[in-house]
């Protein structure tokens, strides 16, 4: 067996394996317990398996944290970080994965989980296959199973650098098309919005309310009147926002004296997604002021916002992309670059010093119950995972 190619059949039974358990952001434990015992069963050692306590750090308090394999190999080359996210989205809760032509998808009527058990799938397999051609016959890695990604990058976020160590090299599997580099991606920032109303009988004395549902409505009116809602383009900077939640009232007989709102701003510059924030904290607080009841008493605004990731751009001279190029060339494809409009594990470990190209792993209709996996880019992701640890360990770009 050359060092590009694979145990298919496996390869596939891995994924359908680790796909069929249950792990949504928060619950990875079952997960990460299942490729630790297909890892031992492969010949690692438990003092080359660590977790790092991230869920002790996230912003919800999960099960399991960050799973880490060192592969120390001969000591000699670059170094090498493959990565993928263990946990799915809630409606990949059940998923029972099932063969049918050249795809997989769901026989219940849940998601299927490609996203991101693809990647785990593919960084695994390299893992077994590199064994099976000697550890000691290649450079040293690091392999990183993280969780929480789906809920705000948290377990990336949230990774114990010092576990990890010096990386040279790094590449996160998680995405669609095999032939896809992705070497950037956007910035973003999620705001939660509580605006106070004064409260009124609706139908007695409607003067001495002050509605919260007007002062939000009027506020997000603004903002789409002005163009800081959607598709946002201030002159050369651009970036998108939006109100994706809008919660309040009990009663059609009471001025609503509260609603709560959650928003959200992306954008390719820090600068311009700090704007479009800004500017949706002022529309609010205008609108509260405005909105006024009888005696002239006002409403108020509780305004806070936090960064899920800034925005990164590799250097198109970066070894990972010439590393990526030649790995894709590897099984037959023509690799090109893109920059992402979402949020990937990359961001938050380009700001640890980790800088990734992500890569493709065969996912489709990711986050709905028609998702599939394209099992070609699957297998192909496969063998792209193991060259990368093996016989492209020593390629620096």
């Amino acid at each position: 067996m050359t060092n590009n190619e694979i145990n298919t059949d496996l390869a596939l039974d891995r994924y359908l394996t680790i796909t069929a358990i249950p792990g949504r952001s928060g619950d990875e434990a079952a997960v990460a317990a299942k490729i630790v015992e297909l890892l031992r069963g492969a010949g690692v050692t438990d003092a080359q398996i660590e977790f790092d306590g991230a869920e002790t750090r996230t912003r919800l308090d999960g099960n399991c944290g960050n799973l880490l394999v060192s592969l120390p190999g001969n000591g000699n080359g670059p170094r090498t970080l493959l990565s993928a996210h263990m946990d799915t989205v809630p409606i990949c809760i059940g998923s029972q994965p099932v063969v049918e032509g050249d795809e997989v998808h769901s026989s219940a009527p849940t998601g299927l989980g490609a996203d991101d058990r693809a990647g785990c799938g593919a960084i695994l397999t390299a893992i077994i296959e590199r064994l099976k051609q000697g550890d000691e016959n290649f450079p040293p890695a690091v392999v990183s199973f993280l969780v929480q990604e789906e809920i705000g990058l948290e377990g990336a976020r949230n990774l114990d650098i010092t576990k990890v160590g010096q990386v040279d090299r790094a590449f996160n599997f998680d995405g669609g098309t095999v032939e896809k580099l992705t070497i950037g991606a956007i910035g973003g920032e999620r705001m939660s919005i509580k605006v106070t109303g004064i409260p009124a009988h609706a139908g007695v004395a409607p003067q001495e309310g002050a509605s919260a549902i007007v002062m939000a409505s009027r506020a997000i009116a603004d903002l789409h009147a002005r163009g800081w809602l959607g598709k946002v383009q201030q002159g050369d900077q651009a970036g998108t926002s939006n109100v994706g939640v809008f919660q309040g009232g009990e009663a059609t007989n009471v001025i609503t004296p509260e609603v709560i709102l959650r928003a959200e701003a992306r954008s390719h510059s820090a600068e311009m997604r700090t704007r479009i924030v800004s500017e949706i904290r002022q529309a609010f607080e205008r609108a509260a002021a405005e909105v006024t009841n009888h005696e002239g008493a006002a409403g108020s605004v509780e305004f806070s916002s936090n960064v899920d990731y800034e925005s990164f751009a590799l250097a198109e001279d970066h070894p990972s992309i010439a590393a990526a190029s030649d790995a894709v060339r590897v099984v037959g494809r023509e690799p090109f670059p893109e920059i992402s409009d979402g949020g990937l594990d990359a961001n938050w470990l380009f700001r640890l010093g980790i800088e990734a190209v992500t890569l493709g792993c065969g996912q489709r209709n990711i986050h709905t119950a028609d998702e599939r996996l394209v099992i070609a880019d699957y297998l192909d992701a496969c063998k792209i995972a193991t060259w990368l640890i093996t016989e492209g360990a020593g390629h620096e770009g």
